[in-house]
C-alpha cells in the first residue's frame, strides 16, 4: 500500500506544479501584453507628436510652403526670454525719434537692402522671413548672415502664422511696417497658383488683421508692382491709369492687395502706402530675373532667350536699380502719417497712397544684353522668339512725378552703371571670372554658329 499512497501524492503534485506553471505563464504573458501595448501606445503619441510639431496638415499644405523644425519653430516663434531680447534690441532706434519697422521678406531682395538702409541712419528693424524655396535658399540665407553683421535679427516665420505675428506686436510697439514679403514671378503662377493667394492675399490680409488690432496701430508701407497695369496701353504708366485688366494671376493677386489696403484703410483707419515697383535689380538680386540669369547663362555659354512681340517689336523694361527703390521705400516710410485707429476701431480718417517707383527710361531687352556681354567679356548666344502668352507684357514705362512731388523720389542710376555694378556683385559672390575682351574676340571669330539679330 505506501508505494501506491506515494505514487498517488507523486501524480497530485506534478498535476498541482503543472497547475502552478500555467498560471505563472499566464500572468506572465498578461504582463508582457500590458508592457507591450503601453510602449507601442507611447512609440505612437511620439510619432503623433513628432509629426504634428514638424509637418504641417494636409489642409494648409499650400497655406504656409515653409516647412520648420521643431527646434527653430521652438527658438523663432514660442518666444522666451533670450529670443524676446533679440527682438526688442534689433528694433530698437539708435536715434532720437527714429523708426521701429518690421519688414516683412528681410531675407528677400528688397528687404534686404531697405533694412540695412534704415539701420544704417539709426532706425530699428526686425525681420520676418519664412526662408521658402522659390529660388535658392542659400542666397537668402547669404543675406541673412549679412544682416546679423550690423546686429538686424530675422524672425524666421511665415505670414500666415497669426499667434507669431500677435506674439510679435505684443513684444514691440512698432511704429511702421515694411511689408515686401510676397510670391513674387509672373510665369510661376502658371506652375503653382496657390501660392500666390496664400502669400499675396492670405498674408496680407493675416499681417493688416495684427496691425488693426495693434495698440498703436503702425503705419504700413507695402510692395505692389507696376505688374497691376497689365494691359493698359497708355505710357507712361500713371497712377491715375486704370488697373482693372490684370495680364497674369500674380498682377491680380497684387491688384487684390491694392484693393484690400483700401478696405482696411477705410473700415479699421490703417494708414496705408502701396508702392508699384518697376523690374528691380542689383547685387544680391533674385535669380529668377532675366538680368540674373542671362548672366549665368552668358558665361556658361548657354543659349539665352530674348522675347520680341508679336507684332515684331522689342520688349522693353523700364529697369530701376535696387539704390533708387530704397530710397523710394524710406521716403515712403518717413512721410506716412500715422495710423488713425485703436483697438480694432477707426477713430478718423487715415492716409491711403499709391506710388510708382520705376526708372522713366525703358530699355529695350536686346540691349540689357549688349550690356551684360561688354562687361562680362562674352558673346551671348541669343535665341530670338516670340513672347509666349504666359502673363508677361511688352512695356513698361513709370511716371514718377507723384512720388517726386510726396517725397522727392529721382533716381539716378542708368542701366550700364547698375549692371556694372551687379556683375561685380555676381563675379565675387559666385566666384567667377569674366573672360577679357580679347579673349571674348577670338571666340566671336572661331566659332562657326552666326549670331541671330535682336
Amino acid at each position: 500500500m505506501a508505494p501506491a499512497a506515494d505514487s498517488s501524492k507523486t501524480a497530485k503534485l506534478e498535476r498541482y506544479n503543472s497547475y502552478i506553471r500555467r498560471v505563472n505563464s499566464t500572468k506572465l504573458l498578461n504582463a508582457s501584453s500590458k508592457l507591450l501595448f503601453r510602449a507601442t501606445l507611447l512609440i505612437a503619441l511620439v510619432l503623433v507628436l513628432f509629426f504634428t510639431l514638424n509637418y504641417p496638415p494636409l489642409s494648409t499644405d499650400h497655406v504656409v510652403p515653409h516647412r520648420r523644425s521643431f527646434l527653430s519653430t521652438a527658438f523663432s516663434s514660442a518666444g522666451g526670454a533670450a529670443w524676446e531680447k533679440q527682438v526688442r534690441h534689433s528694433s530698437t532706434p539708435r536715434r532720437p525719434n527714429g523708426l521701429s519697422v518690421l519688414v516683412t521678406g528681410a531675407a528677400g531682395f528688397v528687404g534686404s537692402h531697405c533694412s540695412l538702409a534704415l539701420k544704417k541712419r539709426g532706425d530699428g528693424v526686425l525681420g520676418l522671413d519664412n526662408f521658402n524655396d522659390y529660388y535658392d535658399p542659400s542666397l537668402k540665407r547669404a543675406r541673412q548672415a549679412l544682416l546679423q553683421k550690423h546686429q538686424i535679427f530675422i524672425v524666421e516665420g511665415d505670414l500666415n502664422d497669426s499667434p507669431l505675428l500677435t506674439k510679435l506686436f505684443d513684444v514691440v510697439p512698432f511704429t511702421h511696417v515694411l511689408h515686401l514679403a510676397a510670391q513674387a514671378g509672373v510665369r510661376y503662377a502658371m506652375q503653382n497658383p496657390q501660392s500666390y493667394v496664400a502669400s499675396n492675399i492670405a498674408g496680407f490680409v493675416s499681417l493688416l488683421e495684427v496691425s488693426k488690432n495693434a495698440n498703436p496701430q503702425p503705419a504700413v508701407v507695402w510692395a505692389s508692382s507696376s505688374s497691376v497695369y497689365g494691359l493698359n496701353t497708355e505710357n507712361p504708366f500713371s497712377e491715375l491709369h486704370r488697373t482693372d485688366r490684370p495680364a497674369s494671376l500674380y498682377a491680380a493677386t497684387k491688384k487684390a492687395g491694392e484693393e484690400i489696403a483700401h478696405t482696411y484703410n477705410h473700415i479699421y483707419g490703417l494708414s496705408l502706402t502701396g508702392l508699384r515697383f518697376f523690374t528691380v535689380y542689383g547685387p544680391w538680386g533674385r535669380p529668377d530675373m532675366a538680368y540674373f540669369f542671362f548672366t549665368k547663362d552668358i558665361l556658361q555659354g548657354k543659349p539665352i532667350d530674348v522675347y520680341r512681340t508679336h507684332d515684331e517689336r522689342d520688349v522693353a523694361r523700364d529697369f530701376t536699380y535696387i539704390d533708387d527703390v530704397v530710397r523710394g521705400c524710406l521716403g515712403a516710410l518717413d512721410t506716412a502719417e500715422k495710423s488713425t485707429g485703436s483697438g480694432g476701431r477707426k477713430k478718423a480718417p487715415a492716409q491711403l497712397r499709391v506710388y510708382n517707383l520705376g526708372n522713366t527710361s525703358p530699355v529695350p531687352v536686346g540691349r540689357l544684353v549688349a550690356i551684360l556681354e561688354s562687361l562680362l567679356g562674352t558673346k551671348a548666344k541669343r535665341h530670338v522668339i516670340t513672347m509666349p502668352r504666359n502673363g508677361d507684357v511688352p512695356f513698361t514705362h513709370a511716371n514718377v512725378s507723384l512720388a517726386w512731388r510726396d517725397f522727392g523720389y529721382k533716381p539716378t542710376t542708368d542701366l550700364a552703371t547698375g549692371l556694372r555694378k551687379f556683375v561685380k556683385w555676381y563675379v565675387g559672390y559666385y566666384g567667377v571670372q569674366p573672360r577679357t575682351k580679347k579673349e571674348a574676340r577670338l571666340s566671336a571669330t572661331s566659332t562657326d554658329r552666326p549670331e541671330e539679330s535682336d
